[in-house]
């Protein structure tokens, strides 16, 4: 049986580009994975990295959604404790209003950026403490009974917009199987804790009123060429990228023999182990890969991040894998 495929675009600032021409990258990338037959693209909330254009997560989101016109758009994920969840259940009230049926927010609690640029965000270390009470206050926002009594989102109250909650270690499994909702695990860059997780989540999931039974996407790269040379070299050149996103906080870059020196050293290695979960190669190597990680995984539905260093290489992988791997009809909306 086909599992449905998913996007996570993380609206890479590619070498030489402006913030806008990866925006307009992303508008592509959306539109050829329509095309495709993919489920939903998803974007993630990053801050102070220099190759991500995501920061402003559900601005993006509008824009893609106005470029668009059936494929489900969401965040994948917002950092809920960087946010008040009024703000959020009325930042993505509004985008449901504007695109009914097309909208999804994944939740995470890490920072998405570091502790300089967490104080700047005006977040303190504990603000993560109170995610399990923030989801289900945003829960309340987005249903018709809000947990705090006075206060509804306007837009939001009744859009029932689906939730999702992000993890990468056993807390977030066992909080989207303590709330019903569905899960999705990070395991394209954090896969160490991926098999136990999903158990834990499996075993412990609670139905609700937006979810029966449990849901898991798990997170895996995916870079497709004509040629498995031509996608090796690609991976390679995104390990080397990879160093300046983790390690070139405040605009800092390396240069190519920098990157491949860090990549040489212990820091290197943990890029490696963070790209455990990649499938690279022809589409056939690719959708070989992908059926095997399926069955690991034990995953309902993919959500592939295409690495790429050009749009265009980006976009071809899209079409590649969507050849090899005709996608499942459409995936439920869980909500």
């Amino acid at each position: 049986m086909a599992i449905p495929l998913s996007i996570l675009d993380l609206a890479l600032i590619t070498k030489g580009q402006t913030a806008g021409e990866a925006i307009a990258a992303s508008v592509a990338l959306a539109q050829q994975a329509e095309a495709s037959g993919y489920q939903r693209v998803w974007y993630a909330e990053h801050h102070n990295m220099s190759s991500i254009a995501s920061s402003a997560t559900s601005v993006l989101i509008a824009h893609i959604a106005a470029n668009t016109a059936t494929i489900r758009l969401g965040a994948g994920g917002i950092m809920l404790p960087n946010h008040s969840p009024l703000t959020i259940a009325e930042q993505f009230g509004t985008l449901s209003a504007i695109h009914p049926g097309r909208i999804d927010l994944g939740l995470g609690r890490a920072p998405g950026s570091d502790q300089v640029t967490m104080r700047a965000l005006r977040r303190d270390l504990t603000s993560a403490d109170t995610f399990p009470q923030d989801v289900v206050e945003l829960q309340g926002y987005l249903s018709d009974t809000s947990r705090i009594a006075g206060v509804e989102a306007i837009p939001g109250k009744g859009s029932n917009v689906p939730l999702y909650i992000l993890g990468s270690s056993l807390f977030g499994a066992q909080l989207a199987a303590a709330l019903g909702l569905p899960y999705a695990f990070a395991s394209h860059f954090a896969p160490a804790s991926l098999l136990e997780a999903v158990a834990i989540y499996r075993r412990q999931f609670k139905p609700s009123a937006q979810l029966e039974k449990p849901y898991v996407i798990a997170g895996v790269n995916v870079v497709a060429a004509d040629t498995t040379a031509a996608a090796e070299e690609e991976f390679h050149l995104l390990k080397r990228a990879r160093v300046s996103a983790l390690y070139g906080r405040g605009g800092r870059t390396f240069t190519d023999e920098e990157a491949e020196l860090v990549l040489g050293s212990e820091a290197g290695q943990a890029i490696e182990q963070m790209v455990t979960y990649s499938a690279v190669g022809t589409p056939s190597e690719v959708k070989e890969y992908l059926e095997r990680f399926t069955k690991l995984s034990d995953a309902d539905e993919l959500i592939v991040a295409h690495q790429h260093t050009s749009p265009e290489g980006r976009l071809r992988s899209v079409r590649l894998l969507a050849e090899a791997m005709p996608s499942a009809s459409p995936a439920s909306s869980h909500a």
